[in-house]
């Protein structure tokens, strides 16, 4: 026969120690998610591969669900799966990676045009720009950068297409002309 020493251990140990901190695996994970992703970045480095890491580990958290004894222990349930998951990624992990004594080149860009040397052109180009007088500016940018018509361009500006003709060509020969863009075309 059993005899109750505490009676106050023996209510702690009825119905109220029964109660689950998440109820159900969605509500854990709503409430979870933010400090397990936290975790899962911390071990791949990489927000996608994070985000994979921590829905692999949910998924096996979720199969397991039901023998999960203590609720109250489901973050350490989780991170264990996490560790053991970035774990057996990492030995799967195929290595394509070879040693040979030349470093390949990288393919050459379409055009044959270094991206740095377009980027520096695209410079100059925006600084002879802005040197060129407001006016001509303006219908330079509208005519060319943002692509609109001699007629669309001049009813922006409230001129004549003639108007827009002649400062846009004064404005290229200006821009020909230009010193700086001369030693970055050559």
């Amino acid at each position: 026969m059993t005899t109750l020493v505490c009676t106050s251990a023996s209510k702690a140990a009825g119905p109220a120690a029964q109660t689950l901190p998440y109820p159900s695996f969605s509500s854990y994970v709503r409430a979870r998610q933010p400090v397990l992703l936290r975790t899962a970045r911390s071990l791949t480095g990489n927000p996608s591969d994070a985000e994979d890491l921590l829905q692999t580990a949910l998924t096996k958290t979720y199969v397991a669900w039901e023998r999960i004894e203590d609720h109250r222990a489901l973050d350490g349930y989780v991170r264990r799966a996490l560790v053991n998951t970035r774990t057996s990624q990492w030995r799967k992990r195929k290595v394509d990676e070879f040693a040979c004594d030349e470093l390949p080149e990288p393919d050459p860009v379409p055009g044959g045009d270094d991206p740095a040397e377009q980027q520096a052109l695209r410079d100059a180009m925006w600084r002879a720009i802005m040197r060129l007088p407001a006016r001509q500016r303006a219908m330079v940018v509208l005519r060319y950068y943002e692509d609109l018509s001699e007629v669309q361009t001049a009813e922006v500006l409230g001129v004549s297409v003639g108007t827009v003709k002649s400062a846009v060509s004064r404005a290229i020969g200006k821009l020909r002309e230009d010193a700086e863009l001369g030693v970055v075309r050559q």
